[in-house]
């Protein structure tokens, strides 16, 4: 980087050095993978190598990538307390935790994230990459739950939220052992006893519905082992022409739980903006889980920064406008990413960049 581009990205490179503590050739090499992922909305390293501004040659830029990737570990710990203090607004949060997973070559690429709920999107916090396919087991979860524990405090969460795929009475002993609100569907076929009724599969209690009726089961039923409290609703799905249940098993706060649960769909807008929608994740050829880790880290730190942006400007500068249809032209991760991709190309506006990185200001 020649020293215009310093200059331009000098407030940037003062406040992620402040927050790591990394020597500044490392916060450099950091600061232009991001600027360029934004710009050309891609992870692909040839393409950032391209997208590095100043008078190093390409080839040059490819290494430094490779390099950066190859040899830094991001202290996840430190990147998950960094975020936690850019959240636009103050705990307790909704949790929720899912996996996102794509297949490299012969290699499964496999993500179980949690993240902070918030306007639409959720905000990634702490991820675990996972060296097989399919499902993750409750030892992962309670592995990330538990570092969220330590990191933030159980206070700090008003729910957890999680799909079919986040069950299992050692899963939920350890939410209730923490005293975690949680807010998980279960599969419509489990089996629950209830008191004085005996064994029924959870479909049963609800069975009665009308389609689109929801309903609470009054007192506490066994699932497994442990005690929680069951909420349902009767659905049609027209894609199968059958009818389906949701049903949500909560630890309190019965009457949110399909409130709540609603909520969890924020981290599958996540992963989309991440992948399609923002930068095409997909496209890495990276299959190392390490090297893997660290551009998820990156990755995170730009969405972030995206989608702040994308708040800063609609309440302070430019509301996004609204379309016939009742819905935003853009959300807030995309207008941000618009907002910095600008600022980042036009060269001859450094205040409009500066503006972009005020909303890290917090760091």
């Amino acid at each position: 980087m020649n020293t215009k581009v310093d200059n331009k990205y000098s407030d940037l490179i003062d406040s992620f050095k402040t927050v790591t503590g990394w020597h500044k050739a490392r916060v450099k090499c950091a600061v232009s993978i991001i600027c360029a992922m934004c710009k050309l909305q891609t992870v692909s390293f040839v393409k950032l190598a391209q997208g590095f501004e100043g008078q190093t040659k390409y080839e040059s830029n490819h290494r430094r990538i490779q390099r950066f990737f190859a040899e830094f570990v991001i202290d996840r710990y430190l990147l998950a307390r960094l975020i936690f203090s850019l959240l636009p607004h103050k705990p307790p949060y909704k949790l929720s935790l899912d996996r996102t997973n794509w297949k490299f070559g012969k290699t499964d690429i496999n993500i179980l994230m949690l993240s902070v709920c918030y306007k639409g999107v959720a905000m990634p916090l702490l991820w675990k990459m996972l060296p097989k396919r399919g499902n993750s087991n409750a030892e992962e979860r309670k592995e990330l739950l538990n570092e969220y524990i330590k990191l933030f405090g159980v206070t700090t969460i008003s729910s957890f939220l999680g799909d079919r795929e986040f069950i299992g009475e050692p899963w939920f002993e350890e939410l209730i052992r923490h005293k975690v609100p949680f807010f998980i569907r279960i599969k419509e076929n489990m089996k629950v006893k209830i008191p004085r009724k005996g064994i029924k599969r959870a479909f049963w209690l609800f069975n009665h519905l009308r389609t689109g009726q929801y309903y609470h089961i009054e007192g506490l039923v066994y699932l497994g082992k442990n005690l929680v409290y069951l909420s349902g609703i009767k659905t049609f799905n027209p894609a199968t022409g059958k009818v389906e249940f949701v049903i949500i098993a909560s630890f309190n706060k019965q009457d949110q739980a399909l409130i709540d649960y609603k909520e969890r769909w924020q981290i599958e807008t996540m992963f989309k903006a991440m992948k399609s929608s923002g930068f095409n994740l997909e496209d890495t050829h990276l299959n190392n889980l390490d090297r893997l880790t660290t551009l998820i880290a990156v990755v995170a730190i730009a969405f972030v920064w995206a989608y702040l942006a994308g708040i800063d400007k609609h309440e302070n500068i430019s509301p996004i406008k609204v379309k016939k249809h009742g819905r935003r032209a853009y959300s807030f991760f995309k207008y941000g990413l618009i907002r910095i991709a600008h600022a980042i190309m036009n060269t001859l506006n450094v205040k409009e960049f500066n503006d972009c990185v005020k909303v890290l200001s917090c760091t």
